[in-house]
């Protein structure tokens, strides 16, 4: 079992960066794909990035070459950098815990969920 506590959001303009962080504390980290999901208002929560067990990103199309996934599984950490960020990316950013091989796509199969931390972008 994993729990899992994010950081790093906040409000920024149209074009800023932020990076999010999520620190997991439990066992076999290294045996969970690990991904960031948004949730806006009145939307269903949607993937973003997802890295596998493996280390293998996969992102959500408008997050294609502006986010980065990675993750640190010697620190139980993951993170996402996001560049040049957009309106459409606001919402509530959740990290959670999944099996081995995951992809972005794969919502209802993680597990794991942390409280979620707030990005809200201004245009």
């Amino acid at each position: 079992q994993l729990q899992l506590v994010e950081s790093g959001g906040g409000s920024v303009e149209a074009g800023g960066s932020l990076r999010l962080s999520c620190q997991a504390s439990g066992d076999l980290y290294h045996s969970y794909s690990m991904g960031w999901f948004r949730q806006a208002p009145g939307k269903e929560r949607e993937g973003v990035a997802v890295i596998d067990g493996d280390s293998n990103p996969t992102y959500e199309g408008s997050a294609e070459g502006r986010f980065r996934i990675s993750r640190d599984n010697s620190k139980n950490a993951l993170f996402l950098q996001m560049n040049n960020l957009k309106p459409e990316d606001t919402g509530m950013y959740f990290c959670a815990a999944g099996p081995f091989y995951s992809t972005y796509e794969n919502v209802r199969n993680f597990q794991y969920w942390g409280q979620g931390t707030q990005v809200t972008v201004s245009s």
